[in-house]
Parts: C-alpha cells; sequence; structure tokens
C-alpha cells in the first residue's frame, strides 16, 4: 500500500497515478471523446466529480475588482479605496519583456500547445515520480486563468476561495473543460492579457500594472528587462519571492527565469548575464488604500461617501449587492466636495482647535437649494492613533457617527420660531419671560394627549437680571430661554413636531424628537449635517433639499465604461417664504447685536444662532448667507468634560459659549469658502422692535439647569426632576456618562458614551429623560 509522506502529502505512486488520471482525460478531451460520468478512472466517486459532459457549458469572465477613485467636485482625487489594488489595462500598454518573461517562466510552450499541454504534463509527471513529490506543475496559463477567475469569484469569502483552490480531481476536470472553452473563445493575445490582469503579484497588487506601480513606481508598459523578470519571478510565490522582504530570494528567482528567457531565444545569454548583475531597482510605493489617504483633511467625508453608498438603496436592493457593487471597484466617484470650501474648514479647524485639546470639533458646509455637501471636517484627523478618531462626528450613527448625536442647545429654538410663524403667530409676539418659572402645562401634543408638567419643573435663564417682557426678535438675538419655553407652550408640540419633520431634524440615532417643551432648549442629540441641512432651509426661503454627496459614478467593466444612477437630492417646500425671511431677520439679529457677533461676515450677510448646553459640555454655532449654510460643534465625544477654565486651541478660557468658540470657527472656514463667490442678500421684513429689554450681555442666553440623579438615565428621577436642582445629583447606575456595553470591542477613543440622562440629564450624546431632563440651554 502506498504510504503518504511526512506532512500529508501523497506519495510519489498516488501523484503518478493523478497525473496519469488527468492527462489520460485531457488526451481524451482533446480527441473529442466525452467521458461518461463514471468512467474507467473512477472520475464520479463518491460524487466527488461531476462527469465531463455535465459540467456546464459555459465559465462565465469575472469582472475584475479594480481600485475605486473618489474625486472632489473639480475633479481632483481625494483618496483610491479597494478590496484589491488593480487596474486593467491592454496588452499593448504591458512591457514586451513581461509578455516573454510570464510565458518562460509559467508556460514556456504557450503558443505551441492548445488549453492542455501534454508534453508538459508527461514531462511534469516524470519529474515528480523521480523525485518522490511536486516538483514541477503542468498547468498551462489558460488553466491557471481559469483557477483565477474562481479565486477572483470567490472575492474575500475564505470557504469560497479553499473550494477554488482546493487540489483535488473534480476541480482539475472542470479547469480542463473551460480551459479548452477560453481557448476557442479568446485566442492567446487575449488569454495573456487576462492573466497577466488577474494573477497576484504579493504586496497587495492584483494585475501587472498595479504590481509594476507598487514595486518600481511605473507604468507596466515601461518595466524592463530585469523589472519584467522580477514580477515573473514573483507570481509563483508571492510570499516566498517577496522582493521587498526577502531581497535574496527575489534575485535568485529573478535570475532564474533571465536564465529560462535566454534559453527560449527571448533574450540573449549577454543580455541575461548583464541583467543578472544589476540590482533589483526597486522603488517601492506603498498601498494607499482607504480614506485614511484623503488628501485636505477630507477622510470623514471619504468614508461618508462610502456609508452613503452601501446604505442607498440606489445601488442595490440588499446590503450585500451594493457591498459587492463596492468591492468590485472600477469606479470613478465625483462628489460634491468643493475643495476650497474643505481647505477652508480644515484650515479654520486647526487655527482655532489641536487636535490634542481635550475637546474636539466638527464642521460640516452645505449648500441651500440643492443639498449639496461641501466640506467636513475635524480637529481630530481620521485614523486610529492617538488623538485621532475613525468617528465621523459630523453625521448620524449609521452614517458613521455618534450613537445619539449632540445636545444643540438654542440652535434648536430657530425651529420653534419657524413653527410658530408659520402657524400665525406674529414676530412681534411678546411674553413675560421672567428669569425663572416652571415649565406652563399643559401643553398639547400631536398625539391628543396633553403635557402637563405634574413635578413642577423648572426653567431659567442665564443670569438673573435676564427678565422680561421680551419679543421675538430681542428673545431670539439674546437667546432667552422662557421666552421659548413660553412659545412652545402657546402653540403646542404638534407645530414644533411637524416643522422639524419638515426640516428632517431627527436625532442622532434616527429617532423622532420626543414631544416634551425641553426640545425647545435643545435638550436631544442632533448631528452638525442635519443642522447644518435644516438651516440651509432658511437660506433658501423655506425649501428643504435633503443631503446628497455624490454628483456622478462611472465604473470600468472591462475596458468598457457605464454610468451608474446615484442618489438625488429631494427637495420640498418646508415653510413658506414669508416664514423662511422672518426668521432670516431674526437670526440676522444674532450676528448684528445678539450672542453671534464674533461670527458675523464682514463682506456678506450672514445669520445664524448660537447654542450652548448643561455644564457647557457642547457649544455650537450654526448660520449661514444666502448661498451657503454650516454648522460648527465643539465640545467632547464622550460628553464628559465641561468646558470651564479649560484651554482650547492654546487659548485659555474660563467660559465657553458658543459664539465664542465654535462662533469664529465657522466665520473664518464660511470666509474662505464664500471668497470670489457671489455676495447675495436676503429678503428681509420689518420687525418692530418690541418691550425693552434689561440687559444686553454679548453671552448666549441659553443656560437653564442639569439634570437631576436617575435610574436608567434621566427617566422618572433624571427627567422629571433634572429641572429642579442647579447642578445634578449623582448618576444612577445606568444615567449620567456611563456606557452601554456594546455587543463588539471599540476603541478606547469611540465616544458612545450614551446613558439616558442621569446626572446631565442627558447623558453621553445627550440622549436626556422623558419628560423636560437633558440639556437646555
Amino acid at each position: 500500500m502506498a504510504k503518504k509522506r511526512s506532512g500529508g502529502g501523497l506519495s510519489a505512486t498516488q501523484q503518478a497515478a493523478k497525473f496519469v488520471g488527468v492527462s489520460v482525460l485531457a488526451g481524451a478531451v482533446m480527441a473529442g471523446i466525452a467521458l461518461p460520468a463514471a468512467g474507467a478512472l473512477g472520475l464520479a466517486a463518491k460524487g466527488s466529480v461531476q462527469g465531463f459532459d455535465e459540467i456546464p457549458a459555459n465559465l462565465k469572465s469575472p469582472q475584475l475588482s479594480q481600485r475605486t477613485s473618489i474625486l472632489d467636485s473639480a475633479g481632483n482625487q481625494i483618496a483610491t479605496v479597494y478590496s484589491r489594488d488593480r487596474t486593467v489595462v491592454d496588452l499593448k500598454d504591458i512591457s514586451p519583456y513581461m509578455q516573454k518573461a510570464i510565458v518562460a517562466i509559467e508556460d514556456s510552450r504557450f503558443y505551441q500547445h492548445g488549453a492542455v499541454d501534454l508534453k508538459g504534463v508527461l514531462r511534469a509527471l516524470n519529474k515528480n515520480a523521480q523525485s518522490g513529490g511536486v516538483a514541477q506543475g503542468a498547468s498551462t496559463l489558460t488553466q491557471q486563468l481559469v483557477k483565477n477567475y474562481y479565486i477572483e469569484q470567490a472575492g474575500d469569502d475564505p470557504t469560497k476561495v479553499a473550494e477554488a483552490t482546493q487540489q483535488t480531481l473534480g476541480r482539475k476536470i472542470r479547469e480542463l473543460k473551460y480551459a479548452i472553452q477560453i481557448e476557442d473563445k479568446l485566442g492567446k493575445k487575449k488569454i495573456l492579457e487576462n492573466y497577466l490582469n488577474i494573477t497576484f503579484f504579493g504586496e497587495q497588487a492584483y494585475g501587472v500594472e498595479a504590481a509594476s506601480q507598487r514595486y518600481f513606481s511605473k507604468h507596466a508598459k515601461d518595466l524592463n528587462l530585469q523589472e519584467a523578470a522580477l514580477l515573473a519571478g514573483v507570481v509563483q510565490s508571492p510570499s516566498r519571492y517577496d522582493p521587498v522582504n526577502d531581497e535574496a530570494e527575489a534575485t535568485k528567482r529573478r535570475n532564474t527565469v533571465l536564465e529560462r528567457m535566454a534559453e527560449l531565444g527571448d533574450i540573449s545569454q549577454g543580455e541575461a548575464n548583464e541583467a543578472r548583475q544589476k540590482p533589483l531597482g526597486l522603488h517601492v510605493s506603498r498601498p494607499k488604500n482607504g480614506c485614511i489617504t484623503a488628501t485636505k483633511g477630507a477622510g470623514f467625508f471619504c468614508k461618508y461617501v462610502e456609508h452613503v453608498f452601501l446604505t442607498s438603496p440606489v445601488f442595490g436592493k440588499t446590503k450585500e449587492e451594493r457591498t459587492k457593487i463596492w468591492n468590485r471597484g472600477g469606479m470613478t466617484i465625483r462628489t460634491t466636495l468643493d475643495p476650497q470650501a474643505q481647505e477652508s474648514v480644515q484650515s479654520s479647524l486647526k487655527d482655532h482647535i489641536n487636535k490634542s485639546d481635550k475637546v474636539a470639533a466638527a464642521a460640516t458646509l452645505v449648500q441651500p437649494g440643492t443639498g449639496k455637501v461641501l466640506a467636513m471636517g475635524q480637529s481630530k484627523p481620521y485614523g486610529y492613533g492617538k488623538d485621532e478618531t475613525e468617528y465621523n462626528f459630523s453625521v448620524d450613527r449609521d452614517l458613521g457617527g455618534s450613537n445619539f448625536g449632540f445636545p444643540t442647545g438654542s440652535t434648536f429654538k430657530p425651529f420653534v420660531a419657524a413653527a410658530a410663524i408659520e402657524g400665525g403667530k406674529p414676530a412681534t409676539q411678546e411674553y413675560s419671560a421672567p428669569y425663572s418659572m416652571l415649565y406652563p402645562s399643559p401643553v398639547q401634543t400631536c398625539g391628543g394627549k396633553q403635557w402637563v408638567n405634574t413635578d413642577h419643573e423648572k426653567v431659567e435663564n442665564e443670569s438673573e437680571s435676564e427678565k422680561g417682557p421680551y419679543a421675538m426678535k430681542e428673545a431670539m438675538a439674546k437667546s432667552v430661554n422662557t421666552y421659548f419655553v413660553q412659545l412652545i407652550s402657546d402653540v403646542g408640540m404638534c407645530p414644533v413636531v411637524k416643522m422639524t419633520d419638515a426640516l428632517h431634524v431627527v436625532q442622532g440615532n434616527g429617532d423622532k424628537l420626543p414631544e416634551v417643551p425641553a426640545i425647545a432648549l435643545g435638550s436631544k442629540g442632533i448631528s452638525p449635517l442635519t443642522m447644518a441641512g435644516a438651516y440651509a432651509t432658511f437660506a433658501a426661503r423655506g425649501k428643504y433639499c435633503t443631503p446628497v454627496a455624490i454628483e456622478s459614478i462611472t465604473q470600468k467593466i472591462g475596458y468598457e465604461q457605464k454610468s451608474l444612477p446615484v442618489p438625488k437630492s429631494t427637495c420640498s417646500r418646508a415653510m413658506s417664504e414669508q416664514t423662511a425671511d422672518t426668521v432670516n431677520t431674526l437670526l440676522r439679529g444674532v450676528v448684528d447685536s445678539g450672542t453671534g457677533q464674533q461670527a458675523g461676515l464682514s463682506d456678506r450677510e450672514s445669520a445664524g444662532k448660537t447654542g450652548t448646553t448643561d455644564e457647557r459640555k457642547n457649544a455650537w454655532f450654526v448660520g449661514y448667507t444666502p448661498n451657503m449654510a454650516g454648522a460648527v460643534w465643539v465640545g467632547s465625544a464622550r460628553q464628559n468634560v465641561k468646558m470651564t477654565n479649560i484651554t482650547i486651541g492654546g487659548v485659555y478660557r474660563s467660559l465657553v459659549y458658543g459664539g465664542e468658540v465654535p462662533g469664529p470657527i465657522w466665520k473664518d472656514a464660511m470666509a474662505g469658502a464664500l471668497q470670489g463667490k457671489p455676495s447675495q442678500s436676503f429678503n428681509l421684513v420689518d420687525i418692530p422692535d418690541g418691550s425693552d429689554g434689561s440687559d444686553d450681555h454679548g453671552h448666549d442666553r441659553d443656560h437653564g439647569n442639569n439634570g437631576g440623579t436617575g435610574n436608567n438615565g434621566g427617566g422618572l428621577f433624571g427627567g422629571l426632576f433634572g429641572g429642579l436642582t442647579n447642578g445634578g445629583g449623582t448618576a444612577g447606575p445606568n444615567g449620567g456618562n456611563t456606557f452601554p456595553k456594546p455587543g463588539f470591542t471599540l476603541p478606547g477613543n469611540v465616544f458612545q458614551g450614551q446613558g439616558n440622562g442621569g446626572a446631565n440629564g442627558g447623558g453621553g450624546n445627550g440622549n436626556g429623560g422623558n419628560a423636560n431632563g437633558g440639556t437646555r440651554r
């Protein structure tokens, strides 16, 4: 009985039997004899092999996965992404040296034999029998191409890859049949071209063009003799002959290829000897794959584009379909990113905040009336090292952002004003707006039920000197909390909810906003992109457009380009032009004489709103001109840093306000982004001044009370009693800044601290209590 060699390989006798079977089969096939399912060789034993005639007639050539280029709106490359780094090229764009080298070392009789080289099979059989192992293979380039087709189709599925490479007679039979078909269909030149484009050359490089770029930083058409010989030698074992990690072994293999080329007459012996004496001449280009390589700080935008692709039904009905297209690559994705705006955003962030600061900043700019995302940046770079993060603070959770977004503070107040004005309230509406008051109740909700302040929750203004009566214009400029609580109680919750629905304002986790009066003060977490898009509606005179990041996509399939459909912005009227114009007038007053003066642009009209939340854990400025809108958030992603007595960007600040840190970031980012662009004007309305207020300080008037003690995060206690205390108590078991345990391991810098309330009534990322707890400034 034949014995196996150590290591579990086949014995010489077994190898001989295998090769005899293959050679007999090959001879029979080439003679036109179709073997039955169970023949003399026992090919269908135990169902391991189909009969030759039963194998499907056609093997479809797979669409080769290639790199995808992501471009900005001007056509500049932002980044390249790929599952396999490959660029398909024509045979004419591959060096003749490379073509000869691969044939010489892999299949020297390529142009003499058909799909199966019987002479090669017998030679390999004899060689392997003598050596007692597998010293020489017998697969032709055509057979290797078939095997690579199976590997390509397997993708990154380890089970399918194992099936595609398993050393069985059944696979060999299928390989033979398809090799015959391919020889007949494609011809030698096309087979060689396909092989050189599909095969793996190590160092993440698939295909000769990518390999040439990786090892020599040049195109495949420019490879010289010794370079071509090196690449041809790598193919047999990319890890063993890797020139980057084992120069000596790679050199020996290259020289073997040169000698073989000389033996075949492809080159002279003198040329081979001369090439042998030359160094490898590597000029290695490291792989540049993924959004981490993005230029101009656009890594987060790049990742946002990827998330948009993988979640949009435009690219496939299921996530699996969309992922398959993304991994297949070969796309050129032109995005909406404006290079001038992006550069301005990153420059402003760098000037105002350091990546090593305790807090971070995120800024997003969008175009009113189109929904185009023009810029997206963060103070902490995209990455996995110290003071870096892979999480995009500008977007919702399903697009790679925080679990809940961030509490918005008083930047929410314009939504309440818009709902009231749209419902008929005049912009001159006055309320008593005392320094401190109980939340008015009952308040009508959309469901017909009334919210009742059964626990006597209170709301306060920033300082005791801040007391009414106030009209809307002054209340907005000074960000008076009690005014907007009275306003939302007067008009009811339903008009506000309908307005935020029309503006597509949802929490960062996708949930709708709760129907509680505290939302008037920005108690819930919302993403900067959502806020920028909503404020862009004011700039567009009431027309809301969904955010869009992709302008066009072309995909290379083989050697042809085809266009793919892309998601389009959907625009709808969220409010009347009169309402939008009125809000624009109110918010222009914020930057002219209110809390946002430090954000006002000097060369054009602008409007916006400041926001600062409980314990100054978040600070915002959201603003716009008629042709650009943007949101800036500053805070701790984990919601665990109080921005008091803190140094940000090298500047010490005793108290952080929305107008004094995010405001200047917004101003500089917008100024650079708009440079050279038309200066447009708002359609302002006349709003008479109301009663004279008693205080005219220049800070945000949007500071309230912290939430209280809470079991399960701002629930009954943290939410209902949160407003009764000024400073908050000790967090309950799941409240405050405690963190839920995710179903997977997160990096240490992950910011998902989302207790549902607790010590701050809003917990990490501001998911406040059920009633009026949470951030309220």
